[in-house]
């Protein structure tokens, strides 16, 4: 397989955003400020807004190694032996297998998260759905919950 030349459909790189210009938004929403959308990407990455004191809950992540870089505000990351604090410039490694979580300072947190693309949900037409026909039943356990 080749990868198309230059002018014969390849994706061009371009400017996405201005992410100084979304950290200093003070009166942003709360959640996502920006994600990478272009179709047949390998990456996924956002920019992620969080009011003071507000957390993302230490969680697990199996499959992906994520960097984190923050944008503005302050917060600490969780998860670690011990608290980390996260400053504007900063930039962590969240290891596949490891428990992270991120937590906001009194002035909110806004950071940028990049990793490997996950694949998607993927969407059959009707005619294919009846072609493949109704999904397998996974096996019920004795008390009926699977």
């Amino acid at each position: 397989m080749t990868t198309p030349a230059a002018g014969e459909g390849a994706p061009l790189p371009r400017f996405l955003c201005d992410t100084a210009a979304l950290a200093a938004q003070d009166d942003a929403p709360a959640g996502a400020l920006w994600k990478l959308a272009e179709a047949g990407r390998q990456l996924d990455a956002n920019v992620v807004r969080l009011p003071p004191a507000a957390r993302v809950a230490p969680h697990t992540e199996p499959d992906l190694d994520v960097l984190l870089l923050v944008l503005g505000g302050e917060g600490t990351l969780l998860g670690a032996d011990e608290p980390v604090p996260l400053r504007a410039g900063g930039l962590a490694w969240l290891p596949h297998g490891a428990a992270r979580g991120v937590e906001a300072g009194a002035r909110g947190l806004t950071y940028l998260t990049a990793h490997r693309r996950r694949p998607g949900l993927r969407i059959t037409s009707a005619t294919e759905a009846e072609r493949l026909g109704p999904a397998p039943r996974a096996p019920e356990g004795p008390s009926g919950v699977s």
